[in-house]
């Protein structure tokens, strides 16, 4: 299902990018919304660190780990076709992030104020004008922008779909699963696993977006320092280089960890204030505390395996 429909996709992908970096050339739109309002937010708080667990995609993303190593390593048949298609997809979506700030920055009214609708709409007008500027009429442009954006929630919900039911199956299942027990079979069934993933990702649904944003930006950015963590056990046992990954390593556990204690906190003094409800905030403070124990429990684990590891033990064994 995913490879020829993303294979397609791609190339409208392309086509909306170099589109939208041709329109603001062109174009060369007045940004409307200020540069820099202040280091603290009304609704937000501090940029920091909400700044870099927004920004997550664009620059260091636990979740793009999920999908190379289930789903875009059985897509590549040369491992050393990885660093051009990882490292190139990275820089390509840092590029997408530029536009959709310019986008929304040229789309906002003269005094600042944000312009109307969703924020998928708002990208997704301001690109189908610049597709008007070279002559596409309105209504063909529009449909190409929205075909463009249902691709990309397409792309996005299966992949999640098809990550999330491994990383389920992966929680059960034993080397010999032929003789594993009957209730290990029926957690590591195809479809019950995908049936049991997608109900959790419904009763997700049932917070809402604005609600759940700040703890899967946390989620995301604690998997990648997790991931970060891994490898650095990885390199050392295999004799090779790691330490490039120790500075983002420290950055993206400080901001996690941050994040989720400072969610946490607003989370326990909305019980105190009598404003939480179980579905919205109870969920939400049951996960906060289970990604900070899983987070400690992986680093801790982690630093001592390295700890122990001796350099190119892995080469010396073989």
């Amino acid at each position: 299902l995913k490879q020829p429909r993303d294979y397609m996709t791609t190339f409208m992908f392309i086509g909306m990018i170099a589109g939208a970096v041709l329109g603001l050339l062109v174009a060369h739109p007045t940004m409307n919304l200020p540069v820099y309002t202040g280091f603290n937010n009304a609704s937000l708080g501090t940029l920091f660190p909400i700044l870099f667990v927004t920004v997550a995609c664009g620059a260091v993303s636990g979740f793009h780990s999920l999908v190379s190593s289930g789903t875009s390593s059985k897509t590549v048949s040369n491992e050393k076709d990885m660093l051009k298609v990882g490292y190139g997809a990275m820089v390509l979506e840092s590029l997408l992030a530029v536009l959709a700030l310019c986008v929304a920055g040229a789309a906002a009214a003269a005094d600042g104020t944000p312009a109307a609708g969703t924020p998928f709409q708002v990208f997704s007008n301001g690109v189908a004008g610049f597709f008007q500027m070279f002559g596409v009429p309105v209504y063909v442009a529009q449909c190409f922008m929205t075909m463009c954006v249902s691709a990309l929630a397409l792309t996005s919900l299966d992949a999640v779909a098809r990550i999330g039911r491994m990383s389920f199956q992966e929680l059960f299942s034993v080397d010999d699963m032929s003789k594993a027990e009957g209730w290990r079979k029926l957690l590591c069934n195809t479809y019950f696993a995908t049936i049991i993933t997608l109900a959790g990702g419904f009763v997700l649904t049932r917070i809402g977006y604005s609600n759940i944003w700040p703890l899967f930006g946390s989620a995301n950015q604690l998997l990648s320092a997790l991931v970060l963590v891994t490898l650095c056990v990885f390199l050392k046992v295999t004799g090779r280089s790691n330490k490039m990954l120790f500075p983002p390593l420290i950055i993206m556990l400080c901001v996690t960890f941050t994040a989720l204690v400072q969610r946490l906190i607003a989370l326990i003094n909305a019980y105190q204030a009598g404003s939480a409800t179980f579905l919205v905030e109870g969920l939400q403070l049951i996960l906060a505390v289970l990604l900070i124990a899983l987070g400690l429990t992986i680093v801790i684990n982690s630093l001592r395996a390295y700890a122990a590891a001796r350099k190119n033990s892995e080469t010396s064994a073989a």
